[in-house]
């Protein structure tokens, strides 16, 4: 039988095998000498060169790095958002960098939520009416009352985004991505709009969707104080891996301070 991509077509240049680490974890993600480039005139630059790594279904990864450094590359690549200019991004063992425009979408709609640091709430629509949207996205959701309920939202949902704290809102942008029920939930820096004591809470529920609900998290911040949740820590620098470390004792969530 022919094997079929994430888009449910078939492969037709790379087709692994799904892997397993040394420590019996699948490995969901893999970049293989992944390079993005951009061209400004005569002038090339690279946004992410060579990069190379790979992520655990159901890790929380933390990428820490400075304005620029090619956070947002990555997590672009990762949520197949932008394409990569050389190199191979594996997902469950189907090639990413093979697929055409439609392919990404449906692998975006099928298997990627994305939290926002600014939320993205429709103004104008409800709690409840902003995570229904994913309805219209993926056939298999889940109940928009059940996502709200899961991040302690339950009594807001007939609120709109105006009525709530930024807290609220922002749990109401995680509920939004998990109804998804994506293999991969994306932050790009998740906490950047809030206390710090809501802060804790949003890394505490992303954390449970990790341990609890075997979600891959994978959170961009320059925030080197969230290292200490994670399970892998990325670290770059000028467009590169800086470096890879996997943490055997994270911290919980609650113990962090910032």
């Amino acid at each position: 039988m022919d094997k079929k991509n994430v888009s449910g077509q078939p492969l037709d240049i790379i087709d692994l095998e799904a892997e397993k680490d040394t420590d019996g974890s699948k490995v969901l993600i893999e970049f293989k000498d992944v390079c993005k480039k951009y061209q400004q005139g005569d002038h090339e630059f690279y946004a992410l060169k060579d990069a190379s790594l790979t992520i655990n279904e159901g890790e929380m990864v933390v990428i820490l790095g400075p304005s620029g450094a090619g956070k947002s590359t990555l997590l672009n690549l990762l949520g197949g958002m932008d394409s990569a200019t050389s190199g191979h991004i594996m997902f469950d063992g189907s090639d990413l960098t093979t697929f055409n425009d439609n392919q990404l979408t449906s692998y975006r709609a099928q298997n990627v939520g994305v939290v926002f640091q600014f939320y993205n709430l429709i103004p104008t629509l409800t709690a409840y009416e902003n995570v229904a949207l994913m309805k219209d996205i993926k056939s298999d959701t889940t109940d928009p009352a059940e996502a709200l309920d899961s991040v302690g939202l339950a009594d807001h949902m007939h609120q709109f985004p105006s009525q709530m704290s930024g807290g609220e809102q922002q749990r109401t942008s995680i509920a939004r991505a998990i109804a998804k029920n994506p293999r991969l939930l994306l932050c790009d820096e998740p906490t950047g709009a809030l206390d710090t004591v809501t802060g804790k809470e949003v890394l505490k529920l992303l954390q449970d969707m990790s341990r609890e609900k075997k979600r891959t998290v994978v959170m961009v911040t320059h925030n080197s104080f969230f290292a200490d949740i994670a399970d892998t820590v990325i670290r770059v620098k000028n467009g590169g891996i800086e470096s890879i470390i996997h943490n055997d004792a994270p911290k919980d969530a609650s113990e962090v301070n910032w």
